[in-house]
């Protein structure tokens, strides 16, 4: 945490976050932690019930970053007008469908509302900040903001400017979650998916392949992960782990010896499956047997208790000293 984020918070008093869903969710609650009021847009009937029940589920995770839980609530609010959601805030967090027309109405809504001052950022997970903009009359003022589910527990955000998002936006969205405690990363070019989730859907239609084609089932697969390339890759990403494979030589000797061969026998055959009928059914089934001893909630308190304790251990977990009062 840099010695600015204190400032830096007391700029966003209040946020607007466009739907309530588990990423809406998981945003409201760490801005609340932070001392910044939510107000939360979604049209759902049962929105308010939905929010209280999915904050009262992560507010053990928040206190254990040792961010302030008690009321956390207390600054929380529910507005179903957009216009009226928008229009007193610091920061506006959108969390809606992944459908680029509704993105593009959604945003065109907030920009004629919200404040000059406001950042505005998209949770988007794929469609780029650029395809939203065209809608608007100031595309300067858009990034996307990614997180890495849940926002409120991993430190990743990917900012990811548009081709006419300014400068000063992307320092703005930078500062802003870096205050939050989060460990933003501008990206230098704008691709579909991004980079996190890019590497997430090659890795696991890798492992939809094996599970497919009954080399391993997926709790053997789970267990191949967290004993070997998850623990690694926790410490020391993909490049930093082969630059120490290749020795003294580092990274050029990595490619010139074992590289090769990996692009020459292993590219080649990895697979490439479908979600057919027979595969979703072996998948589900083996989900049920492996996972379906627990509730979805009670896995993942256990997850994130983990999580807690691998980021402790990686001296990852936020400063929560800058936590406004």
């Amino acid at each position: 945490m840099t010695p600015t984020s204190e400032p830096v918070l007391d700029s966003y008093k209040r946020a607007a976050i466009i739907g309530g869903g588990v990423i809406g969710i998981s945003w409201a609650g760490l801005f609340l932690a932070r001392g910044i009021d939510v107000v939360i847009n979604d049209p759902r009937p049962d929105i308010e019930d939905l929010v209280l029940a999915g904050l009262e589920e992560i507010t053990p995770a928040l206190a254990e970053l040792g961010l302030p839980t008690e009321n956390l609530t207390a600054g929380l609010s529910f507005e179903a007008d957009l216009g009226k959601a928008v229009a007193d805030v610091d920061i506006v967090q959108e969390n809606g469908p992944e459908r680029l027309e509704l993105k593009q109405q959604i945003w065109q809504t907030v920009e004629q509302h919200a404040p000059a001052h406001a950042l505005l950022a998209t949770s988007t997970s794929s469609i780029p900040a650029s395809a939203v903009a065209v809608a608007l009359e100031q595309p300067e003022r858009l990034v996307v903001g990614h997180p890495f589910n849940p926002p409120h527990l991993v430190p990743l955000v990917e900012i990811v400017p548009g081709e006419k998002t300014s400068e000063a936006t992307v320092e703005q969205a930078r500062a802003f979650y870096a205050a939050l405690g989060k460990k933003p990363q501008v990206l230098r070019k704008e691709v579909p998916g991004f980079v996190a989730n890019r590497l997430q859907s090659a890795i696991f239609r890798e492992c939809v392949h094996l599970v497919a084609e009954g080399v391993v089932t997926e709790q053997e697969l789970d267990d191949i992960v967290t004993s070997s390339i998850g623990m690694r890759w926790a410490v020391a990403g993909p490049f930093r782990t082969f630059h120490l494979g290749g020795g003294p030589g580092g990274l050029p000797h990595f490619i010139e010896h074992l590289g090769s061969a990996m692009e020459a026998n292993m590219w080649p055959i990895l697979g490439n499956p479908t979600f057919d009928e027979a595969t979703v059914a072996k998948l589900v089934e083996q989900a049920n047997e492996a996972f379906g001893n627990g509730t979805v909630e009670e896995l993942a308190a256990e997850r994130d208790r983990a999580q807690i304790a691998l980021m402790r251990a990686l001296g990852s977990t936020p400063d929560a000293s800058t936590t406004r009062a």
